[in-house]
């Protein structure tokens, strides 16, 4: 349920930490209707918005940023709730802005619980927050416990998150003259203001104000790549990581991947080629970066027995989903052999399903892509594992000291993004965490598998949780 933003958000980050009691109700009865009840919620969210009024004006200029609206908190499981808010990160107000998430318990409405231990997680390709952190609330296909971000808060974590600017993007929109700019740095420049947004809030509602795990998946994490290099030039009291968690990623390949490497520079070459041409939407196979993806998890739901319409494979929705998942790599130019979203269940060497992941979850999984995004981080993404070109997001990686735990899946980047962070940083503290089958990589653990595979709770979620607390 959306509440005016003026009104509410003040009450709902900054109430604990500053001694409020608020015997608002829940958001469930807030919903009702009831006209008596709705009038002493305005009232009293009222009072309370002026009282703390300077403390939100002392927020936004922590963080360098403007709180835009479009404030909700849902209820996801138990005492759990899912916090989120539109944030202005630049002088564009209609392009620059992210998204801000918090996923945290409470002790009853509107109060968090005081939580030492924090997380701030950044989405990769296609995936906002939600969708790659939470897919479990999108889907009635598995609990909604059986997410990522919802496993860390039940466990006590302050998870938070970020919408990256490009997700923010209307359907409805045709020019991205405004994406020209966007590029791995200007992610990196998003995610250091988010966190500091973050780590002010916390302080305000009762959990400290620590530094933070950093956890990047697939292009995020080369975002939180580029993020810890310019942090490192920051004095140690204006760094905002504690532990840097990079997942199923190659920052730079490694001397013994000199095949994979090649094909980066000639993924960048081709990219850059076609940003001189004027498009700064999308991706190598043309503009819509999300749109055949989304099409795709919409068809399998709703027509999955229906072949599907060009310019996609004409193969019936649902066999196309589950291929899409299963063998990635036949769909794209793919950075290493074999990668794929989810690991396939094969009979006879036929293809028949997905081994770890429902298919209807798989599906709205899909469904909940953006339909677009900027295509230079994209390009510079392949030119830093290319490995040639002069980019500044490495020039200070030697100089983050914090410790590090890279994930990989082995049908995903998998080994691949261990040489990056082995050799690449200066931590002295580097722990890998491999979710692998010991299959051929056709069959193996895939890229989401990590958040959406039925076994990833014990395979993957447990085990970061585990070298957070010991970190």
């Amino acid at each position: 349920m959306r509440f005016n933003f003026r009104h509410i958000l003040p009450l709902a980050l900054l109430s604990t930490g500053c001694g409020v009691e608020s015997s608002l109700p829940e958001q469930s009865e807030v919903g009702t209707g009831v006209a008596g009840q709705q009038e002493q919620v305005g009232q009293q969210q009222e009072a309370l918005s002026m009282r703390w009024l300077p403390l939100l004006e002392w927020l936004v200029e922590a963080g360098e940023v403007r709180l835009l609206g479009d404030f909700t908190r849902e209820h996801v499981s138990g005492d759990i709730y899912h916090y989120s808010v539109r944030v202005q990160v630049g002088p564009d107000a209609a392009h620059d802005v992210i998204g801000l998430h918090r996923v945290v318990r409470e002790h009853f409405a509107w109060q968090p619980v005081s939580a030492p231990e924090s997380a701030f997680l950044v989405h990769g390709d296609a995936w906002d927050f939600q969708g790659a952190f939470m897919a479990s609330t999108l889907t009635t296909a598995v609990p909604t416990e059986q997410s990522f971000a919802v496993y860390l808060a039940k466990q006590g974590v302050d998870v938070w998150g970020i919408d990256l600017r490009w997700t923010q993007v209307p359907l409805q929109t045709t020019d991205f003259s405004f994406m020209k700019g966007w590029n791995l740095g200007t992610h990196a420049e998003d995610v250091g203001k988010a966190m500091a947004v973050a780590r002010r809030v916390r302080t305000l509602t009762g959990s400290g104000g620590g530094k933070m795990n950093l956890l990047g998946w697939s292009r995020g994490a080369q975002v939180a790549y580029a993020y810890m290099s310019a942090e490192a030039r920051e004095p140690a009291l204006k760094r905002h990581v504690s532990g840097f968690i990079p997942v199923d990623m190659v920052f730079k390949f490694g001397p013994e991947a000199e095949a994979e490497r090649q094909a980066a520079c000639e993924r960048a070459q081709a990219g850059e080629a076609i940003l001189a041409q004027g498009r700064y939407e999308g991706n190598l196979g043309g503009p819509g970066a999300g749109l055949a993806i989304l099409s795709v998890g919409q068809g399998a739901l709703a027509s999955p027995n229906t072949p599907a319409q060009p310019p996609l494979p004409p193969l019936p929705y649902g066999q196309l989903g589950v291929t899409l998942g299963a063998a990635t790599y036949s769909f794209i130019s793919a950075p290493v052999p074999y990668y794929h979203f989810a690991a396939g269940e094969f009979s006879n060497g036929s293809l028949v399903g997905l081994e770890y992941v429902q298919a209807p979850q798989f599906f709205d999984f899909l469904a909940s892509a953006n339909p677009y995004q900027s295509l230079r981080e994209q390009v510079e993404g392949d030119a830093l594992q290319c490995g040639t070109n002069s980019l500044p997001y490495d020039d200070h990686l030697k100089d983050v000291k914090v410790p590090v735990l890279y994930v990989g899946a082995a049908g995903g980047f998998g080994a691949y993004g261990e040489y990056s962070a082995k050799s690449l940083l200066g931590s002295k503290d580097v722990t890998i965490l491999r979710a692998q089958r010991n299959l051929d990589r056709a069959a193996e653990y895939g890229h989401a598998d990590l958040w959406l595979a039925s076994d990833a709770r014990d395979k993957v979620w447990e085990p970061i949780y585990k070298w957070m607390k010991k970190h």
